[in-house]
């Protein structure tokens, strides 16, 4: 059975996983967008810093993103200065680094979403006298709905999983910032293997669950055309 820190712990990460998602949705769409429709010189050095997380070790994006929200950090002068306090070691601090390291997560199926879409339907609706936002939202949006949920659930699933940044930028604080993934390594480092195991199921379901979920419905006939 879980125990109540488990089910803490689940809810948290469901919560974390939650508002990331939903910030990456607002975040990713345009950058994705810029990426598709840009011609800038420096695009590639944007889509590299966007695609970093998927190749870069997690504690080092998290060593980083620790010094930037420091005391002595960028980030952490600036949100001390405007009375926001420190973020590591809290659960803004963990939403933070989530959105950083689930980026790609997001903007990578976006990505190919609004590529696939082509140029026509754009010209069509710049025929019409749409403006670029009309037509974004009145075509583009509709014609990518399926990688925007497809974006959706490959973040929110990446969040869920993830450990090695969320444990070095918040720590093992309970009820704030211990996810399910930390609870996983305080189990088994408490040789409490029965805890874990029970919690590691659940954690294996629903991440089989998603995937199962995503595959069904991108194999419906009408998301062949």
């Amino acid at each position: 059975m879980l125990s109540t820190e488990d089910i803490q712990a689940i809810w948290l990460t469901i919560k974390l996983a939650s508002v990331v998602t939903l910030l990456l949705l607002i975040i990713g769409t345009p950058v994705a967008w810029w990426l598709v429709r840009s011609r800038a010189w420096w695009k590639g050095v944007v889509a590299s810093i966007v695609a970093l997380p998927l190749v870069l070790p997690p504690s080092v994006l998290g060593f980083y993103l620790l010094l930037a929200m420091g005391p002595q950090g960028p980030l952490g002068m600036l949100t001390q200065a405007t009375g926001l306090g420190s973020l590591p070691f809290t659960f803004w601090g963990l939403v933070l680094a989530s959105v950083l390291y689930s980026l790609p997560f997001m903007v990578q199926p976006l990505h190919t979403a609004f590529e696939a879409i082509g140029e026509r339907p754009l010209e069509v609706a710049a025929t019409l006298r749409a403006s670029p936002l009309d037509t974004f939202f009145s075509v583009v949006i509709p014609m990518a709905w399926p990688g925007f949920l497809t974006a959706a659930m490959l973040t929110f699933a990446h969040t869920v999983g993830e450990f090695g940044v969320v444990l070095m930028i918040g720590g093992n604080v309970p009820g704030q910032t211990r996810v399910a993934s930390v609870q996983i390594y305080d189990h088994v480092e408490a040789l409490e293997y029965s805890q874990a195991h029970t919690l590691a199921a659940v954690m294996l379901v629903f991440s089989f669950v998603v995937l199962l979920a995503l595959h069904v419905w991108r194999m419906q006939p009408s998301r062949a055309h």
